[in-house]
């Protein structure tokens, strides 16, 4: 079968091999081998790093999948160049992975993160409007429906809490915002992320050591 997604997350198995963590459109999370990807001349090295997108051949065994083929169509080597980038992109993989679900559809949020890695790449956008925007947008998709600001807050900034849990996934990272609308938005989703954001985010520790 063929399987839309994007790699979340690869770990070395063995010699040669490797056990990755798919993202799927179709399957949810699943966890799947990548046979001889540890080889230089393995068709499967590029494909089986983290944020490899594309269209994945698989099988399915009893308990796990094995990819046999994969095409992708978007690697995002230009974040690798650079330390809060890749930082950035590894966590919005880590909460990807932490509220997705094996066999459930996993389009919106398939879409949302590869939305939040290309808005990465582009200038004009801030890192930080991008992180808030993916993050309150996980919490919309996974149940939260009250976008009601926690604290007082200036129009602007209601309207863009309003905005980005309820546009369409292609117009989210669009747009950005004054330095106040920024800054209230990030006291709004430090509470936010308290309440609603469960578990333990390495790349969020790296990302606050950066400052």
């Amino acid at each position: 079968m063929t399987l839309t997604g994007m790699v979340l997350s690869s770990t070395p198995v063995g010699d040669y091999d490797k056990r990755v963590v798919l993202l799927t459109r179709q399957r949810g999370r699943i966890a799947a081998f990548a046979k001889g990807a540890r080889r230089p001349n393995s068709p499967l090295l590029g494909a089986s790093r983290p944020m490899a997108f594309g269209a994945f051949e698989v099988y399915e065994g009893r308990s796990s999948y094995t990819i046999r083929s994969a095409e992708i169509s978007a690697y995002f080597d230009e974040l690798s160049r650079d330390l809060e980038d890749i930082s950035y992109g590894s966590y919005f993989l880590e909460v990807a992975a932490a509220y997705s679900i094996e066999g459930l559809d996993a389009t919106l949020v398939l879409t949302l993160l590869y939305g939040a890695l290309k808005a990465l790449s582009k200038t004009g956008i801030p890192r930080l409007l991008v992180r808030y925007v993916f993050e309150l947008r996980v919490m919309v998709l996974n149940g939260v429906y009250s976008l009601e600001p926690p604290i007082r807050v200036c129009e602007d900034t209601a309207y863009t809490i309003w905005y980005t849990g309820t546009a369409p996934l292609n117009k989210l990272f669009t747009f950005t915002v004054s330095e106040q609308v920024l800054s209230e938005l990030g006291q709004c989703m430090a509470v936010y992320r308290e309440h609603y954001l469960e578990g333990h985010f390495t790349s969020l520790d790296i990302l606050k050591s950066l400052g």
